[in-house]
């Protein structure tokens, strides 16, 4: 038997089969042209609440530059209590971001010791952006004290602690990794999501969940692809649309050692939610694979760059610029420990091994003493581990 599902017939870009399956014994499963499924003349994609919580994380970044904000308005918008945002739509949602920080079925759900550390990080950045950098805002930053340093040749002002780490940039790159990214490679995408309770059964029966129009693991895929799609144009993303892992995919596809990137992880994504329909798993599991190692590759080439950008920075005397970079090679690094190794369940960096990594930026002084040495041995460290090489990454 022979079954062929098709969606768009006259713009079909994807192809896969396998023989593999009593049931199924030839199944050609066909992705559509754009992430575009439809039930009975309706769309089965709902990803609405990935789209609220990047909002959220993009409010709160916002705040964490606006020093009329106290610790508890910037505690709200991580909790999503007290009515902080300046949306009344993001305020009245049952959403928020801090429940799904570092919250992954496969990552950590039987770890709650280093989820809660997790937690605990970005609740101690916010607050030190309000109780150490607000007070000093109009001071000169210098090595021991918090303030402002602007870039060479009257460039942008950044406002840093006394590490000259902008913690601000610590909790925008930083949230890539343990909301976007955890979310998205090991939450959504694993089998103990996918495949929970008779989600399976159901989506083989084709029963939608109640009320909807889409089955539970359709739904289920959809978050993760939301993660990453979720304020951009799904039918045709544009990138760049958000200032979180939409940007930084973008920024890695115009390096041109990595162009194609984006549209692997695009087209991965579709056909893997057309296996859904056709009930394959087999092909949605290889193209969750993909996924893990491309969206990994981002963070790693991230990192790899700001610490390079920030090295060469620090060698021409230009410390605000330096610092805006290596604050964001902070996040970057801080989130590999959400990265995904194919076909494993463990990161290519583990938190004691990231937090060995922020241990050496943070030595001393941090930014105002951290050596080209350091920059290098950390850039190669990352770069052998994902099979890159820094002189591609860095620049």
């Amino acid at each position: 038997m022979k079954k062929s599902i098709f969606y768009f017939l006259a713009s079909t870009v994807l192809f896969y089969s396998c023989t593999n399956d009593d049931d199924i014994d030839d199944v050609e499963v066909i992705a559509p042209a754009t992430y575009t499924f439809e039930r009975g003349g309706e769309s089965t994609v709902s990803f609405s609440g990935q789209t609220t919580r990047i909002l959220m994380s993009q409010e709160l970044i916002d705040g964490l530059k606006d020093t009329s904000k106290s610790e508890e308005d910037l505690d709200g918008m991580f909790t999503n209590t007290g009515d902080k945002f300046s949306d009344a739509d993001l305020n009245a949602s049952s959403k928020n971001i801090r429940s799904k920080t570092a919250a992954s079925a496969d990552f950590f759900s039987s770890n709650t010791t280093e989820a809660n550390a997790i937690k605990a990080d970005f609740d101690s950045w916010i607050a030190a952006q309000v109780n150490d950098v607000y007070p000093n805002w109009d001071v000169d930053a210098v090595a021991g004290t918090a303030g402002k340093i602007q870039e060479a040749g009257g460039g942008s002002t950044r406002y840093v602690n006394a590490k000259g780490l902008e913690l601000n940039q610590a909790v925008n790159k930083s949230l890539i990794g343990a909301l976007m990214v955890d979310q998205m490679l090991n939450n959504y995408l694993g089998t103990a999501v996918l495949d929970a309770g008779t989600n399976v059964v159901d989506n083989d029966a084709e029963t939608v969940a109640e009320g909807k129009s889409y089955t539970t693991m359709e739904h289920k895929w959809d978050e993760a692809f939301g993660y990453l799609y979720g304020t951009d144009d799904a039918t045709s993303p544009a990138l760049g649309a958000d200032s979180f892992l939409n940007k930084y995919l973008a920024r890695v596809e115009n390096d041109a050692d990595y162009a194609g990137i984006a549209q692997s992880v695009y087209d991965a994504f579709k056909l893997g939610r057309a296996a859904i329909v056709a009930k394959n798993y087999e092909i949605r599991d290889e193209q969750a694979e993909i996924i893990r190692e491309e969206i990994s590759k981002v963070i790693a080439v991230r990192a790899i760059y700001y610490l390079q950008q920030g090295k060469a920075a620090l060698d021409g005397g230009d410390y605000g610029s330096a610092f805006h970079d290596l604050s964001e090679g902070f996040g970057f690094i801080y989130s590999l420990q959400f990265t995904r190794q194919s076909n494993t369940t463990s990161p290519y960096f583990t938190k004691v091994e990231v937090d060995a990594f922020i241990a050496q930026l943070m030595a001393d002084n941090g930014f105002w003493n951290v050596t080209a040495e350091t920059l290098d041995s950390i850039s190669e460290d990352i770069a052998d581990a994902f099979g890159l090489t820094v002189a591609q990454a860095g620049s």
